[in-house]
């Protein structure tokens, strides 16, 4: 007996007002494939890599520190269950995408790449707090191991990986010198990038100064605690 075809989605004609999906100033009703009590996950107008989505909470936070516990354990309970999802579509043993009579959800299949860009100065481009799910395909999008680094989060921080660029671009419609919209404001530019640093220059710091900083920021962590109590 072959399977029901699976129900597609409403038209954006067909949605309510209440029905949309914001991620800041931009209707993505559309692009949401899973939605919970206090999170959606939408699939990436500008994706780095096959599978690269993004997981939200429904308020329009801007920072992780903003979102209160039920919204923080939601999000990341919905980032998992996106993982599962992505692991069985792209990790299975049939192939990508092509996984037949079961569902295969071993992660240790493949990888994944986990990032939140939290703030203008580490490169988030739209403010409204999203966590970026890239699934790395064993032979298709990994790491290159015969370098150091990771290429992928160079791009993040450049305008590859420019959602809100992306979502202005699409949406926007720009004035005479291309860079302003009446409602969305000025495009969005990329950022975030790590200072360069050559590894020989890094030094490994000693016990002492390890355990002083850790001193530092267990006091720092008492005031915290305590103001608010």
């Amino acid at each position: 007996m072959s399977s029901p075809a699976p129900a597609s989605g409403p038209s954006p004609e067909e949605l309510l007002p209440q029905d949309r999906t914001f991620f800041g100033p931009y209707d993505v009703s559309t692009q949401v494939f899973y939605s919970t009590q206090h999170s959606f996950a939408l699939v990436n107008i500008k994706p780095l890599l096959p599978g690269h989505v993004l997981v939200c909470p429904k308020q329009p936070h801007e920072r992780l520190t903003d979102l209160i516990p039920a919204e923080l354990v939601d999000l990341f309970a919905a980032v998992q269950v996106v993982q599962r999802m992505l692991a069985s579509h792209y990790f299975g043993e049939h192939g990508v995408g092509e996984a037949v009579g079961k569902v295969d959800v071993d992660l240790k299949k493949g990888s994944f790449n986990l990032a939140i860009q939290d703030g203008p100065e580490a490169g988030q481009t739209v403010s409204h707090v999203h966590v970026h799910v890239l699934p790395r395909i064993r032979g298709a999008t990994a790491k290159d191991v015969s370098t150091d680094g990771d290429a992928l989060y160079e791009k993040m921080a450049d305008e590859p990986g420019n959602v809100g660029g992306a979502q202005w671009d699409a949406i926007a419609s720009a004035g005479k010198n291309g860079t302003q919209d009446e409602k969305y404001g000025i495009r969005p530019r990329p950022g975030g990038q790590f200072p360069r640093i050559e590894d020989a220059a890094r030094e490994a710091r000693s016990m002492k100064e390890m355990e002083a900083e850790a001193a530092t920021f267990r006091e720092a962590l008492n005031r915290v605690l305590s103001s608010r109590n």
